[in-house]
């Protein structure tokens, strides 16, 4: 994170987006109505503050620009002829989780997968708490107690599966990004208050490879060759932002050169690089992986 990059850490009203959240902002904003405006509440069926909180994750998300304008994701993913408006594919929901952590509009998801994950595994509220607030004093910034809290609060709500006796299913198995199974409770015994959290390195086997691919095409700069290191560790990398273990980026690697020809894998003395022997379409890309999913559905229902 630059040092003259402004940290955020509020304007989600304390609420972590739902499912159905930002196809709800997308269409109220394609009817060209304003989250502004008085009659807001009613177009959107939710309270004052709920508004406010859409307009902010619709923003965090890369859906809306900071003009307020939809954005191309918007528009692919959820206008009326778009790739999945209802979210009912795996994928989507990594292609959101990627693009939450690359805008960089909530802070804390660029902070935790490119910088706090390299200093902890196994981490409780307070461990992050303390690690925003550092980072906010290195970046000049003084952000209140209660409201690093609170965003801490929100990010975990975000990723978590609920647990206990009194759980909503509306409510509570409604947060967009805990299908992905990012983040996991441990059962830590140590006198503390507080849960203990993992985000591990892993495989990832579930990660559709265009999903992979639209993203390092998406982070690329026009190089034709990036260095797997900086595929696996560069802040934004996708091994950074999907937590993959070194592992789980080469099997990724494999299955992209194998269906890419002109994407190559070389690795001479030990100096490993992803070679891009042609400039590819990201967006294409992610069409080709919604046309082929939709076409394994009718196969399959068939």
């Amino acid at each position: 994170m630059e040092k003259s990059k402004k940290l955020s850490f509020s304007g989600h009203e304390t609420f972590y987006c739902r499912h159905y959240w930002l196809k709800k902002g997308y269409d109220f904003i394609n009817k060209k109505h304003r989250f502004t405006e008085p009659e807001a509440v009613v177009h959107l069926g939710v309270g004052k503050n709920m508004v406010t909180s859409i307009a902010f994750w619709m923003k965090a998300f890369g859906v809306l620009d900071e003009n307020n304008k939809l954005t191309r994701l918007a528009d692919f993913l959820f206008k009326a002829t778009g790739r999945d408006p209802y979210l009912e594919d795996t994928g989507s929901f990594w292609l959101l989780h990627y693009f939450l952590v690359k805008t960089g509009r909530a802070s804390i998801y660029s902070l935790f997968f490119n910088e706090f994950r390299k200093e902890r595994i196994e981490f409780n509220r307070l461990h992050l708490e303390s690690f925003i607030q550092r980072k906010c004093l290195e970046n000049g910034q003084k952000i209140s107690d209660n409201t690093i809290k609170k965003d801490v609060a929100v990010f975990l709500r975000n990723y978590l599966r609920p647990r206990g006796k009194k759980i909503v299913i509306e409510d509570d198995f409604s947060a967009i990004l805990i299908d992905l199974d990012l983040i996991q409770e441990l059962s830590v015994v140590d006198g503390s208050v507080h849960n203990w959290y993992v985000v591990n390195n892993m495989q990832r086997e579930e990660i559709p490879k265009e999903i992979i691919l639209f993203a390092i095409l998406d982070s690329n700069h026009g190089e034709n060759s990036i260095s797997f290191q900086k595929l696996l560790n560069d802040y934004n990398s996708v091994g950074n932002i999907f937590a993959l273990s070194a592992n789980g980026l080469l099997t990724k690697i494999e299955e992209i050169t194998a269906c890419y020809p002109e994407i190559v894998f070389t690795d001479d003395a030990g100096i490993k690089e992803l070679q891009l022997r042609k400039r590819f379409n990201k967006w294409k890309i992610l069409e080709n992986y919604y046309e082929d999913e939709v076409f394994a559905i009718r196969q399959y229902r068939a």
